[in-house]
């Protein structure tokens, strides 16, 4: 089994470092497996909130390849959705967990946010309530290269947010991301609006789990560690959670001091 090959706290914040993105989501994906399956045996059932983007696919591969968790038991969330697409449109998250996730499993029920909706502040307390109906046993979080957690950009972040889910407008940092990975042809086609997840309610998972490879990943994460706790760097706040563990590897750990 592949180990970290090195592991520090950052304040509160659990921070463990690999020889690769490879050996990263493998022991990830371990132990994710295993923390379900303690849950499932205690409680019977499990509530997990799911990221998306290129820093979860190898991770999730890997999770579902494992098969030792029944995931018949597993209510499944997702953090963020573009408002204004279909669930076909290749860049929703709805399409990238329906066929990454949901067809391979075949979970209890997953809950998507319907980022079409004709009324997006209903569907934003919709969905808080389904998210509020039990305690979140996992989130899986991805960081943006703004620090982002789900779609909280700097700019609209709150750490003391009332909201569950609410609308945001993007900022041209995330929105370029989506640009460089390739999930629209250019900025203009990226919406401008999304729904995310707040701070509070990712924060209140029993389990939170961060993966933030590669190079591109390297600055942020350099501010999110040793800079100030502030919302200028949402991502920051997983200091303050010591039930979170961030998972790097060789690249994105590349510009940490002491590394």
């Amino acid at each position: 089994m592949v180990a970290a090959k090195k592991f520090f706290r950052v304040d509160d914040l659990q921070v463990q470092i690999y020889n690769s993105e490879a050996e990263m989501a493998e022991d990830v994906a371990q132990i994710t497996s295993k923390y379900l399956e303690a849950i499932l045996q205690k409680q019977g059932k499990a509530a997990v909130l799911l990221a998306t983007g290129n820093s979860q696919i190898k991770f999730l591969d890997v999770l579902i390849a494992l098969g030792s968790v029944d995931w018949s038991k597993v209510t499944l969330f997702h953090l963020d959705e573009y408002l204004g697409i279909t669930a076909e449109h290749p860049a929703s998250f709805r399409r990238y967990l329906r066929e990454r996730v949901e067809n391979k499993l075949a979970p209890q029920q997953f809950h998507y946010i319907e980022g079409d909706t004709l009324e997006p502040i209903k569907e934003c307390d919709r969905y808080t309530q389904l998210l509020q109906a039990q305690p979140i046993d996992l989130c899986c979080l991805g960081i943006g290269e703004n620090g982002h957690l789900a779609f909280n950009d700097p700019s609209v972040a709150n750490f003391q947010d009332a909201d569950g889910v609410k609308l945001v407008k993007l900022d041209d940092v995330n929105r370029q991301q989506q640009v460089n990975t390739g999930q629209f042809p250019n900025l203009d086609s990226v919406p401008q609006y999304a729904f995310t997840v707040t701070l509070p309610l990712i924060c209140s998972a029993k389990k939170i789990i961060c993966l933030a490879p590669a190079q591109r990943k390297a600055q942020i994460v350099k501010k999110m560690l040793q800079e100030s706790i502030t919302t200028s760097c949402p991502a920051s706040i997983l200091r303050h959670q010591p039930q979170a563990t961030l998972f790097l590897d060789d690249n994105s750990a590349s510009l940490l001091s002491g590394k």
